[in-house]
């Protein structure tokens, strides 16, 4: 028998759809194997530095807003999940998920991309973190913006 799980107040989830014109494996590859790029795309993002691993590898690590580990990679789905694991972000919040998957457009050129967070609070006076989530989509943007002009 199922049982509905109950969540605290301080559990949550965000999630934001972002077209692009850039094609969803473009995307992906950018996010999983050349993140140092997106430092160049925005301004928004000071840098990308890898501590252990490969890029686009289960396990990675990579300085952000914190500490980030690869959870999972999927190449087939241009999926990559990421999971803070120290740094800034863990100082408001217990647990941090950042699922992000990109998928061409069923109709015309480009594609969706989706940011999806899963976290857990410390207490009720953190906020939900939409204003990263604000700048994911910012972020989505100058990526795509620097996809088109690489020939």
């Amino acid at each position: 028998m199922a049982q509905a799980m109950r969540q605290s107040s301080l559990q949550g989830e965000l999630e934001v759809d972002v077209e692009i014109k850039a094609s969803a494996k473009k995307f992906h590859q950018m996010l999983s194997r050349r993140p140092q790029d997106i430092a160049k795309a925005t301004p928004d993002i000071q840098g990308c530095a890898l501590h252990e691993g490969e890029f686009g590898k289960v396990g990675n690590g990579q300085p952000k807003v914190g500490k980030e580990r690869i959870e999972a990679v999927d190449q087939e789905k241009n999926l990559i999940a990421f999971r803070v694991v120290d740094g800034d972000m863990l100082n408001g919040f217990k647990s941090f998920l950042i699922t992000v998957q990109a998928t061409p457009k069923l109709r015309g050129s480009g594609s969706v991309v989706k940011c999806h967070f899963k976290y857990e609070r410390i207490d009720e006076e953190v906020a939900h973190p939409e204003k990263l989530l604000a700048l994911f989509v910012k972020a989505a943007k100058d990526m795509d913006e620097m996809l088109l002009s690489e020939v």
